[in-house]
């Protein structure tokens, strides 16, 4: 996901994106503990994706 993308959702539909990949990374973070992943790069942009809607509402908020 891109930063223009997050740009564009609101605040609100941010934080429901930003549980429910957190969700999903702790879920690809068991399953690659367990058996391995075919691709490991996943995990860190699934990492990379929060982080970058992490920073997208704290612009925001030291804005306001």
């Amino acid at each position: 996901m891109k930063a223009a993308d997050v740009r564009n959702m609101s605040d609100n539909d941010i934080l429901e994106k930003i549980k429910e990949e957190n969700a999903n990374l702790a879920k690809m973070k068991f399953n690659h503990n367990i058996a391995g992943t075919e691709n490991p790069m996943l995990i860190r942009a699934k990492r990379r994706d929060i982080a970058r809607m992490q920073t997208v509402l704290n612009e925001r908020k030291n804005i306001k």
